[in-house]
């Protein structure tokens, strides 16, 4: 999946499930961001962090705070009205990098993964952001897109919490001018029976779940 804007890709680690070890040879990004604890599972794994930010509740402040050091910025956030998430994304925009790969947004707490994808969602305007996990990458959809898919793989589609004007092309079961809302229809479990698929919609904000 392409990012919305030109410009160097970056990756933002949160403090949720780690991801595998076999994903690290993908992790080719301009900059690593860490959150918290997550510079801990990044370590373990052997990638070098760039920058580290939160209110390092969830790290030991003798590995990380009262040390000078030279291989990576430290930003301690304070600030509890926004969530680590959030003070990231404001640390990377200020930076001048738009398009964001976040790993570990999910488990652990779900209620953190929910304000992620509400975090996220405030900021589609001004920054694109990729969501990674060992499944799927997921991302808030414009009103049209396309991208690639291998054939049978699945292709889930999720309002948030609603979407009107929806139109599918290249999956298995396809949706012409529908409506999907959440507590009554959803999208989810679909499947690619082409490699290109085209969504669009009228209304509303949609979730996207592209299998790995």
């Amino acid at each position: 999946m392409d990012h919305r804007f030109q410009g160097p890709e970056v990756g933002l680690f949160l403090n949720g499930d780690p991801p595998n070890i076999f994903f690290k040879k993908y992790f080719f990004y301009k900059k690593i961001f860490a959150v918290d604890g997550a510079f801990y599972y990044l370590k373990k794994m052997g990638v070098q962090v760039d920058s580290i930010s939160g209110d390092f509740d969830s790290l030991l402040k003798k590995d990380i705070l009262g040390k000078k050091n030279k291989f990576f910025e430290i930003f301690e956030t304070k600030d509890q009205n926004y969530s680590d998430f959030d003070k990231a994304l404001r640390i990377i925009y200020s930076k001048g990098f738009l398009n964001i790969n976040v790993w570990g947004a999910s488990g652990s707490e779900q209620d953190h993964f929910l304000g992620n994808l509400s975090t996220a969602l405030k900021y589609k305007k001004k920054l694109s952001i990729i969501f990674h996990d060992n499944y799927h990458y997921y991302f808030f959809s414009d009103k049209k897109i396309f991208f690639y898919q291998k054939k049978n793989k699945k292709v889930s589609l999720f309002p948030f919490p609603k979407v009107e004007g929806l139109l599918t092309h290249g999956l298995k079961y396809p949706i012409n001018d529908g409506l999907l809302k959440i507590g009554k229809r959803i999208g989810i479990r679909n499947v690619a029976t082409e490699p290109q698929i085209e969504i669009s919609y009228k209304k509303g904000e949609l979730l996207i779940f592209v299998e790995r």
